[in-house]
């Protein structure tokens, strides 16, 4: 199979149109997932999809330059009625589809039940109208529409979490620190609640200091807005200093050894946690590296996604 790269427009143009702002297709590799749009479409640049495994049985595609930015819908045979918000990562220079996208259906949609919603965000850019938070303002709409369709897709609105890894971790970090709305009402699935009802944050991208910083996403967030580093800056676009009462429960994972993002985010998030009084869930593996998901995990780390679908149970069992 090789490198290749496939583009969105024709995609796009077998897509027939719904209500409102939903859209269904069958996007080019995606299984035939259904795909719902974010936002009236405003742009005619098509992203780049670019398949990097030369093994058709372990595909390991990135997105690039997304523009009109969506959802893919993994629906399970029987909904539960618990929802999750994916946000993969890719260091905020582009987005994996596979490693932290599809290998998560076998477990967490056939085998748990749980309608998966999977966010193709728009990357910090200058050339967004929200810059840096292009990608928090994309998350906050996804959680929204999420919720003002959930009787569509057999879902309890206030059982809809968000589960984001790497770069990813960080903008599911922001949604569930950021309780301002960063963007104009658009229509009515604005008037819902963009608050995850809980979050998962798989290796974090979260603080923005040295030495903790990752410092590929870090400068590209900067870059989105201008370069500026001031202090100020720096605090905001940390989510472990914006913790607070209104935070959803967490659960945190990561490994001892991750050379690329290094684990005390994770600490540094529950530390957060407990000075807010924030429920949290602290797992530290000692090996894993970065960006083992879920078909790169071995061993007792093999076993997290079983520990998450048995936490997000407990967040969602009710009273």
């Amino acid at each position: 199979m090789g490198r290749f790269s496939i583009t969105f427009a024709r995609c796009l143009m077998l897509a027939p149109l719904l209500a409102g702002s939903a859209w269904a297709a069958t996007p080019a590799r995606e299984d035939t997932a259904p795909i719902l749009r974010l936002w009236p479409a405003t742009s005619q640049v098509a992203p780049r999809i670019t398949e990097r495994s030369d093994d058709p049985a372990m595909p390991d595609r990135i997105i690039e330059d997304v523009r009109d930015p969506y959802l893919v819908v993994y629906r399970p045979a029987l909904p539960n009625g618990i929802a999750l918000l994916v946000t993969p990562g890719g260091g905020y220079a582009r987005i994996v589809l596979d490693k932290e996208g599809t290998a998560l259906v076998p477990q967490f949609v056939d085998a748990a039940g749980f309608t998966l919603f999977v966010l193709r965000y728009r990357l910090p850019d200058a050339v967004h109208r929200e810059g840096a938070d292009a990608p928090l303002v994309d998350a906050q709409r996804a959680m929204r529409l999420i919720r003002a369709q959930a009787a569509d897709y057999g879902i309890d609105p206030q059982r809809v979490g968000v589960m984001g890894f790497s770069a990813g971790g960080h903008v599911a970090a922001r949604l569930a620190t950021t309780p301002e709305t960063l963007y104009r009402v658009t229509d009515g699935a604005d008037a819902q609640s963009a608050r995850p009802d809980f979050a998962l944050l798989v290796y974090p991208v979260s603080s923005m200091h040295a030495p903790l910083a990752h410092a590929g996403s870090r400068d590209r967030l900067l870059a989105a807005r201008g370069g500026s580093a001031d202090q100020a800056v720096l605090d905001r676009l940390s989510p472990e200093l914006q913790l607070g009462p209104g935070t959803p429960p967490l659960f945190l994972l990561h490994a001892q050894d991750d050379d690329v993002v290094p684990v005390g985010n994770a600490l540094a998030l529950h530390a957060a946690a407990l000075r807010a009084g924030v429920p949290a869930a602290l797992h530290v593996f000692p090996r894993g590296g970065h960006g083992f998901g879920t078909r790169g995990a071995t061993g007792a780390l093999a076993r997290w996604p079983q520990l998450a679908i048995d936490w997000i149970h407990e967040q969602t069992a009710g009273p």
